[in-house]
Parts: structure tokens; sequence; C-alpha cells
């Protein structure tokens, strides 16, 4: 039996950014990571900071958004302190692109609604193809309009996870890779895992697994609703810099690739690629960039991204099995900052979290009411 404070199963960006932040803390810390098998939606995002539109008809969303945003700068740079790697952090502002002027009335109105729902500055622009140009010479005469926030960016999301699993290393996380989790069972001093030949035993417990916390949370005898969202990238050849920000359809990494997406799929579990939905991204983009049209794509994948009812995290300590907790979202780049920062003291009972029951499993059954959060 190996004991340890906390065991957090999931050794991607949710549970690696949860893992640091208890390791702040002092807290010894073992994660343990399926590997390559599961379904990584680490390896499908698309490297944003994104506070636009997050939280329609769900102020809580909107406000831990841009909390875990202004953290960022923090948290970049105690990671770079930590590990000598840097994510490439930039937050000049990032633009939704319009296609039609249905589109951008139908953007602007989101954002105007969110807006007034809050009781904190939440500002924008709405831009017409005039104004857009001057910012981004390089759009195409089929875009025609953006809004804009200040607030948005974007990083290196594969540099993020490498220096996340560094700064835990060096903090004496262990990180036990390539195992699955058979049993959880709860005892009066907390929880035992069995992951294969081995059993774990610690105080607390947190399922940061992605699509896998669906089963388990099922091995506790609670319902996590979960959905998988397929998502597919293409990757251009390096090109030089022209995109200096971030857009939801086409981004420029800063080693000088170009990533095209934006797609999302209700097609279950299957993570494969297609051509059909490829070739819609490919031309999206060249109708968004014109010069992109003649560019080689290098790279492309598919998916699976996580998705509550209602597209906003859930973060709960199981009522049935206290402490443990679930730590599900779809957002594992813009929340990676908030979640090291202000849910891993939460989870260690250093501080509280007053808005958590917002995020909590009660909203999915006291309610049939759907907020479009994401």
């Amino acid at each position: 039996m190996q004991k340890t404070d906390l065991i957090v199963i999931g050794g991607g960006l949710v549970g690696m950014a949860t893992a640091y932040g208890l390791s702040l803390l002092g807290r010894q810390v073992t994660v343990v990571d399926e590997g390559d098998t599961a379904f990584r939606a680490a390896r499908g995002n698309f490297g944003l900071l994104w506070v636009q539109g997050k939280g329609h008809g769900m102020s809580a969303y909107t406000q831990w958004t841009q909390a875990s945003v202004r953290s960022w700068p923090q948290f970049a740079a105690m990671l770079l302190a930590e590990t000598g790697i840097d994510v490439h952090l930039k937050q000049a502002g990032g633009f939704q692109l319009c296609l039609s002027e249905a589109e951008l009335s139908d953007e602007a109105r989101l954002l105007h609604e969110i807006r007034s729902a809050q009781d904190l500055e939440y500002p924008f622009e709405v831009l017409d193809q005039i104004e857009l140009r001057k910012r981004l010479p390089a759009i195409g005469p089929g875009v025609v309009g953006a809004c804009y926030s200040p607030m948005d960016g974007h990083v290196n999301p594969l540099k993020l996870l490498h220096a996340l699993h560094s700064a835990c290393k060096l903090r004496g996380v262990k990180v036990l890779n390539g195992l699955k989790v058979d049993d959880i069972e709860q005892n009066a001093t907390g929880f035992e895992v069995a992951v294969g030949s081995q059993r774990l035993s610690s105080e607390r417990l947190v399922l940061a697994a992605g699509l896998g916390n669906r089963a388990l949370g099922a091995l506790l005898g609670r319902e996590i609703p979960l959905e998988p969202s397929r998502g597919q990238i293409l990757v251009t050849e390096r090109l030089k810099p022209f995109l200096h920000f971030p857009t939801t359809y086409v981004r420029q990494t800063d080693e000088g690739t170009v990533q095209l997406g934006d797609s999302a799929e209700r097609v279950g579990f299957d993570d494969r690629t297609s051509v059909p939905v490829m070739s819609q991204i490919a031309e999206r983009a060249v109708v968004c960039f014109p010069q992109l049209e003649h560019v080689r794509v290098i790279r492309a994948w598919g998916s699976l991204r996580v998705l509550s009812p209602d597209g906003a995290p859930i973060y709960e300590d199981l009522t049935n099995a206290p402490g443990c907790f679930v730590v599900s979202c779809h957002s594992g780049v813009t929340l990676a900052a908030a979640h090291a920062l202000r849910l891993a003291p939460w989870i260690a009972g250093a501080e509280r979290f007053p808005t958590v029951s917002s995020f909590s499993l009660q909203r999915f059954t006291a309610s049939s009411k759907v907020a479009h959060a994401y």
C-alpha cells in the first residue's frame, strides 16, 4: 500500500495543473495517468486563453474565466522560474472572426448580454471590416467584421503540459504513467485506489481524467454527465510571422506554424479525422486569410474534448464520498491558472471557494434549463 496526501487521477492539463497547485501547498501528491490509450483532450486543444462568449446564462463561469486569465501572467512566470520552460504566453487580445453580417450581429448580441449580467468589467469591441483590417491587415474580403476582446490570448499548449509535468517532478509529485484505475474504495481514512497490481491510499482524491471521469464517478456511485465533442485541427508548415493575435479559426504559433480549427462534432467516441470537416476548416481559413491558400498542411488530427450539459466546468466534493473532488472542464488551457492557484487550495482545504456551488452537479438535477455557457 502506497500512502500519499492526495491522489489525482488524470495526467492532462487539468490534472497536472491541479497537482501542481497542490504541491505548491506542500501536499504530497501522486498522479495516476492512463497514458496514450486515454482520450487525451490536451492533444486536441487550440492553445487559446479565451474569455469571449464564456458564461452566457451563467455569470459565475464568466467571472471564473476572467479570474483565471488575470492570473495567467503570474502562473506563466512561476512555471518559467521553476522549470526554465517558456510557454509563450501572449495576451494582446483575440478576435472572433465573422463571415456574415448575421453572424457578427449574433456574436455582438451575445457579448452585450454577457456584459449586462456582470458586476465586473467586461470589455470588448465590435469591429466592421475597415476597422478590423487596420488591426489584421492580412484579413480576407470574406470576413465582414469581428468581435475583439483585450482579455483573450494564447499559449503553446504542448509546452504548457511539459512545464506542468516538469514542475510537478521538481516538487516531488509522483506520476504513475500508463496505468488505468481498476477500482476505488472509500474507507474510514479516505480512499484506496487499485491501479494494476498496486494499491494507493490517500485522504483526498481528485478525479481529473476528462471523459474518463464518467467511469470513475460510476465506481463511487455518482453519475458525471460528460459527453465527447470531436474537434479536428490542421497544422501548416512554418511561415513568416503574419498573425500576431489569436482568432477562433486561425492561430499562428510561436514556432511559425499555423493552426486551423474550431470544429465541433457530436460523433460519440470516434476521434478520427474526416475529409469533409477538414475541407471546411481549410476553406474557412483561406476565406479568413487568403495567403494560406497554397500553404502546405503537414499534420491533421481529431480529438475528443470534454463537454458538460451546459458547457461549464464541474467542480464538486462528492456528497456521497466526501473528500473525493470532481474536476471537469472544456477549457483546460484557459482555466489552468485558476486550477493551480485557486481551485487547488479549495481541494486541499486551505481556502474557501465561495462560488463552487455554481459549478456543482446539483445544477443538472435541480433544473432542466440549459445555459449556453460554452
